[in-house]
């Protein structure tokens, strides 16, 4: 794929008259039907007669209907659904019953605690004397 600029350019400017002759051995398209070509307005209102031309209808929107909401029967069956929680929490108190019981003993230590320093605290007023 090395090739020397001059090949390049050589071999480009073949390609280029290549497509050049082809171009000039086909007869455009317009010229070879020798029809105009239809001109067609939307937002121009051609005042001329002599051109012929066909408008096209402004598009219109679709006409907005106000959804009607569907009203909701419950059956008998379907309370039970709205009474049982979704699947995204089924499991809550199970999977945090395990950090619960442990924050509950680490409460009770420190309850525990401090009433014993209130005590101590207590008989310090007091002059040492348990009542």
């Amino acid at each position: 794929m090395a090739e020397t600029p001059g090949e390049r350019k050589a071999r480009l400017k073949a390609l280029r008259d290549a497509a050049a002759s082809a171009d000039a051995t086909e007869p455009s398209t317009s010229a070879a039907q020798g029809d105009e070509p239809v001109l067609k307005f939307r937002n121009y209102a051609v005042k001329d007669n002599r051109i012929e031309h066909q408008t096209i209808e402004a598009a219109q929107a679709p006409e907005y209907q106000e959804p009607v909401p569907e009203p909701s029967i419950v059956q008998e069956g379907d309370v039970l659904l709205n009474v049982v929680p979704k699947k995204a929490n089924w499991d809550l108190r199970r999977d945090v019953e395990k950090k619960l019981a442990k924050l509950e003993r680490r409460t009770q230590r420190a309850l525990v605690q401090l009433m014993q320093e209130q005590q101590r605290e207590q008989l310090a007023q007091d002059g040492g004397h348990a009542d």
